[in-house]
């Protein structure tokens, strides 16, 4: 199973908006508000890395009020 660890800036004050339209989506398991550089954190699994790329691409990047991504990809074999 493909992981992927995204990192995400949105507008401010716009977090539980984001954080709600990104838990609808398919592949994303766990979405978490974070303090830092970063306002949210989600993970997105599949059983195929393609699926994850469309996912980040098509979907949690066309969402309004993000403004930045980071994804990190898990290493197979490495969980």
């Amino acid at each position: 199973m493909a992981t992927a660890y995204v990192l995400i800036n949105c507008d401010l004050g716009s977090e539980e908006s984001v954080i709600s339209k990104l838990k609808s989506l398919s592949h994303v398991k766990e979405v978490h508000g974070t303090f830092g550089a970063y306002d949210i954190l989600a993970k997105i699994t599949s059983d195929k890395a393609e699926h994850i790329r469309e996912t980040i691409t098509w979907k949690i990047r066309k969402i309004n009020q993000i403004r930045s991504t980071l994804t990190l990809m898990g290493i197979e074999g490495q969980e």
